[in-house]
């Protein structure tokens, strides 16, 4: 069988230390390759405040010699509102049926999946990985009845499990709760307070160099 593969979607609007840490773990922890998917047109968020061109030249720029992380702008290349069930069926058409294959999304996003297109066709194209952090878990017993009835014949507890079979299983993913987010850090680079170091410095100087998110500019040096 073919070596499990992980899509991690997401605005990336930009990507940040965050994202690379839950690419990262579910990499090592799910012995899997990572493909970070910049959405197009995310049908339930607002406009991005950087373009698709500059998202995605930034994640090429953050993932850059890291180990089994990729950049898939499949969404980018295709027209109208980025829907999971039609990527994960242009994947399967792409990979094949039998190969293993999992989207990583986070456990609001799951909470939230009732309102996803054809979202009950998705545990058929592949494996659910819930990222977890402290403050925001998953209770299997305490969902909403639609979405516990769902889940109920999928949970795994072991990461193997989705090595063996193409799709149909759902996992929590425990990660550490890190401080970054898109909105905090769009937010810090147009009030020019502190946001460096909450980016990889070839992502940091795509900032400045085109003036993304209201960045201010760099003074320059006193003249004589």
């Amino acid at each position: 069988m073919a070596a499990l593969r992980i899509q991690y979607g997401g605005t990336f609007d930009p990507v940040h230390n965050g994202h690379l840490g839950v690419a990262r773990s579910a990499r090592d922890r799910l012995q899997a390759g990572v493909w970070l998917m910049p959405a197009a047109d995310p049908p339930h968020k607002g406009p991005t405040a950087a373009d698709a061109q500059e998202r995605l030249a930034m994640l090429q720029l953050a993932i850059a010699g890291q180990k089994d992380l990729h950049v898939d702008d499949r969404e980018l290349r295709r027209d109208g509102p980025s829907w999971t069930v039609d990527t994960l069926t242009d994947l399967r058409r792409e990979i094949g049926d039998e190969a293993p294959l999992a989207i990583l999304i986070g456990a609001d996003s799951f909470l939230g999946l009732p309102s996803w297109k054809e979202w009950q066709l998705l545990i058929d194209f592949a494996h659910i990985v819930i990222a977890e952090r402290p403050g925001s878990v998953i209770d299997p017993h305490a969902l909403p009845e639609q979405l516990r009835n769902f889940a109920e014949p999928h949970w795994c507890m072991r990461a193997s499990e989705l090595h063996q079979v193409p799709a149909g299983r759902l996992l929590r993913l425990k990660l550490p709760l890190r401080p970054e987010s898109s909105s905090e850090l769009r937010s810090r680079i147009a009030q020019g307070q502190s946001w460096h170091e909450w980016v990889t410095r070839p992502v940091a100087d795509y900032i400045d160099q085109h003036r993304l998110y209201g960045v201010n500019p760099r003074p320059s040096a006193p003249t004589r």
